[in-house]
């Protein structure tokens, strides 16, 4: 079996998940069978209970696993559904190794960090990587931190196998200073890599601007990496651009040389994408309305969808970061933008902002999608100002509403635990015809993916369809509501799953496609109101 893993040194934050995607997708179309598992050193069992501002986007895999970015960023760029056992986590590894220790699997031993946990690492990534011809293993945090030891371990004794032929490839900084690019934090980074006894084949080197060929040879002299193995990965404008940057250095035929594999032609499927990002026709701008617009990596997978879309249709997306808190006191922020994007979320904060955004959206018929929370703020905000219920809320937010519009999912009423118990994975949903959604997706059955515990109370449907509203998608027993849309209003849409989950680069989100291209219809009518008058 053939790795190449993939550390991180220096500092966190550098770029090993997009690095490790865009050799992925260069190796995959080559021709190789290429997988991506991912290694978080957190004691947590996974990412689902974990605050966006800590640790970015939850990802929502097809089996329900609640995991992080990264795995996204792999799933767009090898164009596949990855599983659960792609993300491995110490919680994930102890609590495995304690349960066989309880049931006298290892018959009285002494349960120690080696063998027992290393052996336990080795063995989830070996299930991960079969039926693969290549498996990249992206080792989170930094080479150094306490918790990534045992994982390194693993790994170092997975070198010394027969049967596993291994790459290690580290990311590091090269910092500028009065114009020159300082590689002693590379070679800092290298010595404590090597103190483990790993020794790197190739240096993935972050920059601002390429790489100096001054740089690279005093960087192969310090580290005995080959200077063919450092790669320059400066600065682009999207994550798209990479593997390009990279091919351009010819990573591809050294990897082949470390491998001893033959001769691949690369099949560069971006090239016309990449265009579009690289030079835009038109452009709109959206707000997306969050709480968390201080970490854009909250909402990666809708900024990942806006790209998706640029690059098939050349329309570019300005994304507006809008504070719902604030819009309770005006709506200002909304005023200038083109589309309105509500997305997922959690808690009470910031509700009631979001909920004007939902107001403002549909009285000035501006294009909005409202996802997850989104489409529960949809309903309450309707459920308020068209039906009047006063206070209409979700039991989330008010237990004690005399409107429940949005209650609890009957089978997570007895559920105390928080982590892996929502309604989580790829859910079926049926598409009314002769709807929005219908003209959408053309197709009267999708597959999308869920994160939630809420759900529209069926008490209310009725009065919501009298009053306009269509609930144009169903799961398969039509009882939950799976996608909203309204009658006189082909500007606005709103699903309870995470459509942003599955969009690829070449197969971008059909909902958020059409929120864009409805985006750029309301934009050139502005202009077009203007220049008459």
């Amino acid at each position: 079996m053939h790795y190449i893993v993939i550390t991180g040194g220096v500092i966190s934050g550098l770029g090993k998940g997009t690095i490790t995607s865009s050799l992925s997708y260069l190796l995959k179309n080559s021709g190789f069978r290429v997988t991506n598992i991912k290694i978080d050193p957190y004691l947590n069992y996974d990412a689902g209970t974990m605050n966006p501002y800590q640790h970015g986007e939850v990802f929502v895999l097809n089996d329900g696993g609640e995991v992080d970015l990264d795995l996204g960023n792999y799933e767009r760029f090898l164009d596949t559904d990855l599983t659960s056992d792609n993300n491995i986590t110490t919680g994930k590894i102890y609590k495995e190794v304690i349960e066989k220790e309880r049931r006298g699997d290892y018959l009285g031993s002494t349960v120690q960090i080696i063998p027992h946990i290393t052996n336990e690492i080795k063995n989830r990534i070996k299930k991960a990587a079969k039926g693969y011809d290549i498996a990249l293993i992206e080792v989170g945090g930094t080479v150094g931190d306490i918790e990534s030891m045992p994982f390194l371990e693993a790994l170092r004794q997975m070198k010394g196998d027969k049967d596993n032929d291994i790459i290690f490839g580290h990311v590091t900084l090269i910092p500028e200073s009065g114009g020159e690019q300082k590689t002693k934090p590379t070679q800092h980074s290298v010595k404590e890599l090597r103190s483990i006894g790993i020794q790197p084949d190739i240096l993935f080197c972050r920059s601002g601007k390429k790489l100096n060929e001054e740089a690279r040879k005093k960087i192969s002299l310090f580290t005995d990496v080959s200077e063919n193995g450092i790669v320059s990965v400066y600065n682009v404008n999207n994550v798209y651009m990479v593997p390009e940057l990279m091919e351009k250095q010819n990573i591809l035929g050294y990897v082949r040389d470390l491998f001893n594999f033959d001769d691949h032609t690369l099949d560069y499927t971006f090239k016309n994408f990449v265009e579009n990002i690289k030079n835009p026709k038109e452009t709109v701008t959206v707000a997306i309305v969050g709480k968390y617009i201080d970490m854009e990596d909250a909402y990666i997978s809708h900024k990942e969808a806006f790209s998706h879309i640029t690059g098939n249709t050349g329309i570019a997306v300005n994304i507006k970061w809008v504070n719902s808190d604030n819009l309770v006191k005006s709506v200002e922020d909304l005023k200038d933008v083109d589309g309105i994007l509500i997305p997922g979320g959690f808690g009470y904060r910031g509700v009631e902002g979001k909920i004007i955004a939902g107001k403002y959206a549909r009285e000035n018929k501006i294009p909005y999608l409202g996802i997850c929370l989104g489409f529960q703020v949809s309903v309450i905000e309707i459920a308020r100002n068209v039906l009047n219920l006063e206070k209409a809320n979700s039991t989330e937010f008010d237990e004690n509403t005399g409107y429940p519009v949005i209650a609890l999912l009957p089978e997570q009423e007895k559920i105390k635990d928080l982590g892996g118990t929502m309604r989580l994975g790829s859910k079926k949903v049926l598409i009314k015809k002769d709807t929005l959604a219908y003209k959408i997706y053309n197709k009267d059955t999708i597959y999308e993916r869920h994160r939630h515990r809420f759900e529209v109370n069926p008490e209310y449907i009725n009065r919501f369809e009298k009053s306009g509203v269509i609930f144009s998608g169903t799961d398969d027993e039509k009882l939950r509501m799976e996608i909203l849309e309204l009658r006189d209003n082909d500007n606005y849409i709103a699903t309870q799953y995470h459509a942003e989950f599955t969009s690829r680069p070449l197969n971008p989100s059909k909902v958020h496609l059409y929120f864009i291209k409805k985006s750029l219809e309301y934009k050139r009518g502005k202009i077009y109101e203007r220049s008459i008058e």
